[in-house]
Formats: structure tokens, C-alpha cells, sequence
């Protein structure tokens, strides 16, 4: 679009440069386009330059698309706009802590700082194993709280509910909440009475019972409520309405405790992360939000003259606020659109559009409470509109407003009037309007999916337009499948592969469900404690029968070359090793088997896991579904298979929306969170532990919890959105399709149903090429990361070296940690463990073990940071000695080692300035400790340098 002129809307937004905006901007707008060329003809203004306008977006590949549009349609060149911000909230938030905050936790009382090193953790596999480790780390030192553990099934809950509440700007100091936010987790007693009598009025004119006391039919069953719990009858009433008095009974739950046990784990993890030299997204906002707002004179001075935010249907609270805070006048203007807004579970709040003069006044006069931090006073903002629709036809615009009134369940009341009335039309640009839109449903739908794009391919009644201008018959390639579950997509794709038929999946890869993944595990039970489920995942993969798996695992006689490949792993040395051994072994190559790599070993070496606790922790990320981003590779002539949430901001020009099913879309969530925060009941438990009621220790449900929750009306908006979007997508035709249970939504669209039974006996492919997935392992903000091991050459360790393999070591690793805090162990007449406790008798300084050591380096003007663990650390008044232990027989490795001591020895004397400082190795098969001579930095940068090419 940008070599053709803007149309009126997009003229009148395009010069509306002062001033307070909020631009109501439909799918298919040209949105970017007019941000940009608002955004040039800005800065074409005497005296404003890039460094005075501020340009949020959502991912940094539409900051950089951004940047590449201003270049075409303004005098500044791409060096000249390199620096400007034109960024994510996150890339944002980082380059303000990055110059300015190095300090900021402090005003939290955290006393561990942020350093040019703190790495930003991208990745939620790795951010959840690093939890993990803490969690197990604040149970140990945390009694107090055994209760609320207890009462918890799964602890990486608490990760979650952490990160929800910085994003709505809550935060804990040393001794409370940061500013107003523990009036968050009291919840707001006004707006839940509102819903509370909502549901609960009489329905029929007052005939029939309310649906709150209908809901309460259900109180009680199945579940085990504390003593004090009321009766159901007691809770219901007699009339048609429960009593009132129950929303005050069942809102006033005393919850010191609880915010308490939040606070704490909140707060120690927050230290926990900075003493392990990491941020997540989440912290890097919360951080630069409460540097804003204490440096008084930093944010006047960071003040912009000119802010423009971007999808802003996707923010936060918090960078709302942030938002504010960064706005030096009022020349503000935010570009969304409410309709697609599908981002929640990213903690993206749809209100901050749908209210925004409500929100943008209350949260003008919190800032401001006890200092003037927003300077200019905030008016009511002028509305602007873009309606234009650039990519569908008319007859596919009004169909997807039907999705937006489309009910989700046959019982839902919806006020389809007041929705209509919210919903800007848009108007199609094309003339042509041949689009189909169709419907199907079949107790095959995998098949009738492929079906279906047999009779598209080639069918000239599904013409698409080309790149020309020119309609032609649709390809392979012009087709996408989106479904709003992933498994489904999964699914699909091993059918197209079964009929050869080309199709190729975008999105998120379940990493840890992968062929390669399995196998991994299974080998590590099996080294762990020669586990049957790993024994019997190998044995299948040669091609055992069941029986046979079984008859093998119950009389131990596995076959030798089994048993000698478990011996050969048991000697790797390094988990990088026995990873990449059990690879080649199954010929697993390429990047599925490179991101489980990458993946595996950097939750290993940036946690202190066992060997065992690494198994835990990829069982669990089994469970979760944990995923990386695959890419199917561009140019093919392939069917893209996506989620709605992945197509967002695409287009296409055919789409079929698939898995329109019974408890598949709307998606039916989870059982929920034992411990979470919703509004507006703010912070609740819905499971409690106790030990003397009935005289049996218990895990029991909050009865005023599960009547807190039939209270909030069910919240099916977002689904509906979701369903908008995946319409919206679609330049041509569109095709839905159900199953045997097809749900309520489809019932609901103005679309003709057909029954189908597929027949694919006739299905020949068109030839083609099509590329193999390829994984995308993204670069994360901040410095790049490197453990000493990345310089290890493994190579060292193969052969008869001497090495005694992982588990040996970590045993005895974990022997010298748990003998020098004190703790009862025994060696058991082992020698090297013998060695060990002689060794730490020795020593008469203060001992420090499991010490976390980050260097950061500056390679060829670029960041990067080398984290490591030091065993041990001997310090006295004028000298701190660095020991590594190692288990070799022999010193073979020792060059190697050198790398990984130095790399401590350099951060340890920028620590200890005054005093001497050595490196050693102590070998603890013959109790002799070696001086290294370590490397200087240039010779450690030289090494980066060496493994990058």
C-alpha cells in the first residue's frame, strides 16, 4: 500500500499530529501504513527529530517493519532511525534499566541489583525450570508456609500468578505492597455486589429463580468444605433470589495470610532472580515502571513529545501506565481495535481500549496521588477511524460481525443490540464479491478437511486473486487450516501426511513431545534408575511387540547392545554429551533435535538440577505442552496449519476454521489456579489445608471461593473475538468445519450446514515441493548467554579418558555442598568423598559453596555474559581461592578446565579489587589440588569470537 496515497480517514489521522487520539482501527485497514506515515510526517516537522517520538508496537519484527516503511516515506535514512525508539514495551523498558536503573530494585528493598550482564530470560521452559529450583529453595527455608504448599497441586501456578500481577502493576517491597497494590488483591466489593446482583435477579419477570440460586443447586457436590461451611438450603434461601447478605459473607474472607505467603514468594523470587542475574518481560516492566516513578527528575527528562502505541488492544495495565509516564505533553495517540483483542492469557487487558478515557483519568490520578508525575491534564480523546478493508470481500466483513453477537453456549444471554452498537462497520475496497462461505460438518473432520481442499485446489468457483491483479484457480499455498486448539492441528497434519497431501505447520512446536524429546527422557530414566518406562519406550522404538517389551522388562535381560549403550552413556561426562550420543545413535538430526538440545541443556546449565530433578522437570513440561515456534519455510506450496492466536495480524486468501466443536471452541480452560487473582474478587484460594478439622489433615475446598466464582458471569468475549479474527483472515472464501459434536457458534452463523462423508479413494496430489519445518530459537533481549561448558570441547571426554560420568560426579558434587553447610552425611567409605571432607576440614576461612559467577565481555561492540556455578569459594582477609571440584582420574581435561576457571577467576577479582585471588582444581580421586594460569579477557574473548564461526 505504500505506493499508492492515503484514503480520507487515513489523511485525516495522518495529519491529526497534536493532540490526545484514540484510532478505532479495523482488520485490514492499512493501519501500519498510516502509523508510519503519521509517524514521517511528524518528524518532518522543524525542530522535532526521531528521538522525540515514541512508537510502541507488539514484537519487534513490527518494530522493525516500521522502521523500514518510515525509511521509504521520510527523509531519514535506516542508520539515522537505528537508534530511535521504535520498539516493544519490553526492548523499551530494557534500555531505560540498561542506562538509567541499574539501582531500581532497590526502591523495592531488593538489595541485588541490575547489571550490564542481567540476562532477559525469553523463554518459558527455562523460566519455569529456574522457578522450580527456587520454589524447592524458599519450601526449605520457609516452614511457616507448609500449609499453603500442602494445599497447592502444582507450584509453577504461583509463576503465573506472579507474572498477572506485574502486569496490573503489583508489586511487593520489603515490608508491604508498592504504592495502592494491595487494594488489587482485596478486589473491589462495589463492582462484584453489582455483578453479584445481576445474576442473582429473578428471571421471567420474576417467575423463575435467579441463575445464581440455580448455580447453587450444584454447591457442595462433590466437594469437601471446612466445618464451618453453611448448608446449601442455608445459602440458597426459600424464595426466588439467594439472600442478599451472602455477597458480603462470601466477599469478606479474612486473607492476611494469604497476601502474606504471596508477598513473600513474590519478593524472594524476585530476589531470587536477580542473584541469578536474570529478568523476565514481566520484571523488566515492573522495574522501569517504579524507576519512573521515584526518579522524578529521569522521567522528565525521558519525557517524549510525541507517543504512538500500536495494537493497543494488546497492552497491559502496567504499560498503560508506563505509557503515561514516558508522555512529556499530551500528544498521545493509541491505535487499536477492540475486536481483536485475543491476548489475555498475555495478560493483554481489552478494557484498556474499550474504556480508555475512564482508564487514562483514574489512572492520571493515581500517578499523581503524591507527586506530579503526568503533567499535562488529561481531556476526553478525539475518536478516529480507519474503515477501509484493504484484504476480504464485503460478503466476508459482514459475516465475521456475526461472530461477535454469536452466543457460546445454547443458555447464554447475550444483548446482541449493545454489542452491534460498539462494532465500527467496515466497508470492502474491491468491487468483487464472489466469495463462498460454507459449512460442514462430518464424524471424520480430518478427512473432510482434506477432502475439501482436494475440490479447492484447481476449482476456479474458489478463484483467488494473485499478485497481478489477475484471478486465478487457488493452489495448495493459498489454503490455511486455523483451529484454536493446537492438538487438532497436530492432528490434521499426520493425516495430510498419510494421503502425501502438502501441508506444513506454523506456530508453536510441544517441544518436549517430540520423537527426539522421548527418547532423551527415556534414556535418562534409564540412567537415572534403570526406569521400566524408559526401557520400554527403547525397546518399542527397535521394534519389540508389547509382549516382548514386557517379557524383556520382566526378566532383566535386555539385549547387549541396549545394555553396552547405557554403560557408554554412563561414562559421557558432560549431559550436552549423552544428549547428542542418544541423537546420533537414532539418527535424530536437524532442528527439532537442535531446539530439544538447546532447550535441554540450557535449563541444565542454568539451574543446579540432579540429573533425577531434570527428569521431574521435563515430566512436567510433557504436562504443560511447553512450545518453541516452528516455521514451515516461505514460497512453499503447502497448506499452512496454524492457531487463531498465531494468524493474528495475517491474512490469507482462503481460510477453513476448523475444530468448530463441543468444548474445543470456546475452549473449555481448566479447573483453575489454587491460589489466583481475578477480577474484581482480587486474590483467592480456591483449596485450603487444615489439620484438625474432623480430626483428619485434609486438603479442603473454600467454600466461599467456589460461590465467589458462580457469581462472575462466564466470560465467553474473548472467544468470540477469537472467532472474529480467524474470519477476518480471509481475503476470498471462507469454510468452516465440525465433527460429530459440532458447537453452539456454528449453529449460530448465518451459514447453510452440510453433512459430509469424505471420500479421499480418488486423491491424487499435485507434485511439489514444499520445505521441512524449521525451528526458530529467537534472540533474546539483552546480552547473549553463554555457559564456561558452550567452550568445553566435548571430544576430550570421549574414549578411555579416565571419567567416571555424570552421576558420579554430581554425587559427589552434592556431598561437598551438603558437608560444608553442616548438614549429617556420611561418606560411606568412599575415597573421593573422604577426600573432599579432609580437604574442607583444612580450611580455615569462610567457605562459600554453589556461588553463581557472571563475567560480562564486550565482543566486536557487542554484550555477552558467561554464567557459571563456582563450587567453592576459601576467602580470608587478603586472599579468596576458587575451587572446582573434579572426579577424573586423570588430568586429561585439564586445558579445557582452564577455560571455565578463568572465566570465575575474572569475576571473582572484579569482586574482590583487594585481595589476591587464585583458581585450582581438586581432583578428588587422589586428594591433589592443581593451580590453573588463567586466561586474561582477551584471550577469553578470542575464544567467543572462535565459537561463533
Amino acid at each position: 500500500m505504500s505506493d499508492i496515497e492515503p484514503n480520507p480517514e487515513q489523511r485525516e489521522l495522518i495529519n491529526a499530529i497534536e493532540g490526545l487520539y484514540l484510532v478505532d482501527a479495523g482488520a485490514g485497514t492499512g493501519k501500519t501504513f498510516t502509523v508510519t506515515r503519521r509517524y514521517a510526517n511528524i518528524v518532518e516537522q522543524d525542530g522535532v527529530d526521531p528521538s522525540d517520538v515514541l512508537l510502541v508496537t507488539f514484537t519487534n519484527n513490527a518494530a522493525e517493519e516500521m522502521r523500514d516503511r518510515i525509511v521509504r516515506n521520510s527523509e531519514y535514512g535506516m542508520r539515522e532511525l537505528s537508534n530511535a525508539p521504535i520498539q516493544t514495551f519490553h526492548s523499551l523498558a530494557h534500555d531505560i534499566l540498561d542506562e538509567h536503573g541499574h539501582d531500581a530494585p532497590t526502591y523495592l528493598g531488593v538489595e541485588e541489583t541490575i547489571t550490564g550482564s542481567t540476562r532477559i530470560i525469553e523463554d518459558d521452559i527455562i523460566e519455569q525450570a529456574l522457578f522450580r529450583e527456587f520454589i524447592g529453595q524458599f519450601i526449605d527455608s520457609h516452614p511457616e508456609y507448609n500449609e499453603f504448599f500442602t494445599a497447592i497441586s502444582e507450584t509453577t501456578e504461583l509463576l503465573d500468578l506472579i507474572k498477572e500481577l506485574s502486569a496490573k502493576g503489583v508489586f511487593p517491597t520489603a515490608t508491604g505492597w508498592y504504592r495502592d497494590g494491595e487494594s488489587h488483591l482485596d478486589g473491589d466489593f462495589a463492582a462484584f455486589e453489582t455483578l453479584f446482583a445481576d445474576t442473582n435477579e429473578p428471571r421471567n419477570g420474576g417467575s423463575r429463580q435467579s441463575k445464581l440460586r440455580q448455580k447453587l443447586n450444584d454447591y457442595g457436590k462433590e466437594k469437601t468444605y471446612l466445618p464451618d461451611a453453611p448448608e446449601q438450603w442455608e445459602l440458597r434461601g426459600d424464595g426466588k433470589q439467594i439472600p442478599a447478605d451472602v455477597a458480603e459473607r462470601v466477599f469478606e474472607d479474612d486473607r492476611t495470610a494469604l497476601k502474606q505467603f504471596v508477598h513473600d514468594v513474590y519478593h524472594a523470587y524476585l530476589e531470587f532472580a536477580l542473584r541469578r542475574n536474570y529478568l523476565n518481560f514481566g520484571f523488566l516492566q515492573l522495574f522501569a515502571f517504579v524507576l519512573l516513578c521515584e526518579d522524578h527528575e529521569l522521567r522528565e527528562r525521558l519525557g517524549y513529545e510525541y507517543v504512538m502505541v500500536d495494537e493497543f488492544q494488546d497492552s497491559s495495565e502496567i504499560q498503560f501506565k508506563l505509557m503515561l509516564l514516558l508522555a512529556g505533553t499530551d500528544n498521545i495517540c493509541v491505535v487499536g481495535d477492540w475486536k481483536q483483542s485475543i491476548y489475555s492469557f498475555q495478560y493483554a487487558d481489552v478494557d484498556n481500549i474499550r474504556e480508555f478515557d475512564d482508564r487514562l483519568h483514574r489512572f492520571v490520578d493515581e500517578l499523581n496521588r503524591d507527586a506530579e508525575r503526568i503533567a499535562f491534564s488529561p481531556t476526553k480523546a478525539a475518536g478516529k477511524r480507519l474503515t477501509r478493508n484493504y484484504r476480504s470481500t464485503q460478503s466476508i466483513l459482514e459475516f465475521s460481525t456475526y461472530a461477535l453477537t454469536a452466543r457460546a453456549t445454547k443458555s447464554e444471554s447475550l444483548d446482541t443490540e449493545a454489542i452491534s452498537e460498539t462494532v465500527t462497520p467496515l466497508e470492502a475496497d474491491t468491487d468483487r464479491d464472489d466469495s463462498r462461505i460454507e459449512a460442514l460438518t462430518s464424524e471424520d473432520e480430518h478427512e473432510a478437511i482434506l477432502a475439501k481442499i482436494d475440490d479447492i485446489v484447481d476449482n476456479d468457483d474458489y478463484a483467488v486473486e494473485g499478485d497481478d491483479g489477475e484471478y486465478h484457480a487457488p493452489k495448495y499455498g493459498d489454503i490455511a487450516v486455523l483451529t484454536r486448539t493446537r492438538d487438532f492441528g497436530r492432528d490434521l497434519l499426520d493425516a495430510a501426511n498419510a494421503y502425501d497431501l502438502p501441508m506444513a505447520y506454523e506456530g508453536g512446536i510441544e517441544v518436549f513431545r517430540t520423537d527426539a524429546a522421548k527418547l532423551l527422557l527415556a534414556w535418562l530414566r534409564i540412567l537415572e534408575r534403570n526406569a521400566d518406562r524408559g526401557w520400554a519406550l527403547v525397546l518399542e522404538e527397535a521394534g519389540y511387540t508389547i509382549y516382548e517389551v514386557k517379557a524383556i522388562i520382566d526378566r532383566d535381560a535386555y539385549p547387549d547392545a541396549m545394555v553396552a549403550f547405557r554403560e557408554e552413556l554412563r561414562e559421557m561426562e558432560t549431559f550436552g554429551g549423552v544428549a547428542r550420543r542418544v541423537f546420533d545413535r537414532y539418527d535424530r538430526s536437524g532442528p527439532t533435535a537442535d531446539v530439544v538440545l538447546d532447550t535441554v541443556q540450557s535449563v541444565y546449565g542454568t539451574t543446579t538440577f540432579t540429573r533425577g530433578e531434570l527428569i521431574q522437570f521435563i515430566e512436567a513440561a510433557i504436562d504443560d505442552g511447553s512450545t518453541h515456534e516452528v516455521d514451515a519455510g516461505a514460497g512453499t506450496n503447502a497448506v499452512t496449519v496454524q492457531t487463531i492466536h498465531a494468524t493474528k495480524g495475517l491474512e490469507y486468501p482462503i481460510v477453513i476454521l476448523a475444530n468448530m466443536n463441543t468444548n474445543k471452541f470456546p475452549s473449555t480452560g481448566g479447573s483453575g489456579s489454587d491460589i489466583a487473582y481475578t477480577d474484581p474478587i482480587g486474590l483467592r484460594q480456591r483449596k485450603v489445608y487444615s489439620e484438625e478439622a474432623h480430626d483428619v489433615p485434609h486438603v479442603y475446598d473454600n467454600w466461599q471461593t467456589d460461590v465467589l466464582n458462580k457469581c462472575l458471569p462466564p466470560n465467553y468475549d474473548e472467544e468470540r473475538r477469537l472467532l472474529y479474527v480467524a474470519i477476518t483472515r480471509a481475503e476470498s472464501h471462507v469454510i468452516l468445519t465440525g465433527g460429530e459434536d459440532p458447537n453452539v457458534f456454528l449453529d449460530e452463523l448465518p451459514v447453510d450446514i452440510e453433512p459430509v462423508d469424505p471420500d479421499l479413494s480418488t486423491f491424487d496430489p499435485v507434485e511439489d515441493e514444499h520445505s521441512p519445518f524449521t525451528v526458530d530459537i529467537p534472540d533474546p533481549d539483552g546480552p547473549a548467554r553463554y555457559s564456561p561448558h558452550t567452550f568445553i570441547d566435548d571430544a576430550v571426554f570421549e574414549g578411555d579418558t579416565g571419567g567416571r560420568g555424570m552421576e558420579f560426579g554430581s554425587e559427589v558434587h552434592e556431598f561437598a555442598e551438603r558437608y560444608m553447610l553442616d548438614e549429617a552425611v556420611d561418606t560411606g567409605g568412599n575415597p573421593d568423598k573422604e577426600n573432599v571432607k579432609k580437604f574442607l576440614d583444612s580450611l580455615d576461612g569462610e567457605k562459600k559453596a554453589e556461588i553463581d559467577a557472571f563475567l560480562p565481555l564486550t565482543v566486536d561492540d557487542q554484550e555477552v555474559t558467561i554464567g557459571g556455578i563456582i563450587d567453592l569459594l576459601h576467602i580470608t582477609p587478603d586472599r579468596v581461592d576458587i575451587i572446582d571440584y573434579k572426579t577424573d582420574l586423570t588430568t586429561h581435561a585439564e586445558d579445557e578446565y582452564e577455560k571455565q576457571l578463568s572465566i570465575y577467576y575474572h569475576v571473582i577479582v572484579d569482586q574482590y579489587p583487594d585481595r589476591e585471588v587464585t583458581a585450582s582444581i581438586f581432583y578428588t580421586n587422589d586428594g591433589v589440588r592443581q593451580g590453573i594460569t588463567h586466561l586474561s579477557k582477551s584471550e577469553l574473548k578470542d575464544m567467543i569470537r572462535t565459537h561463533r564461526t
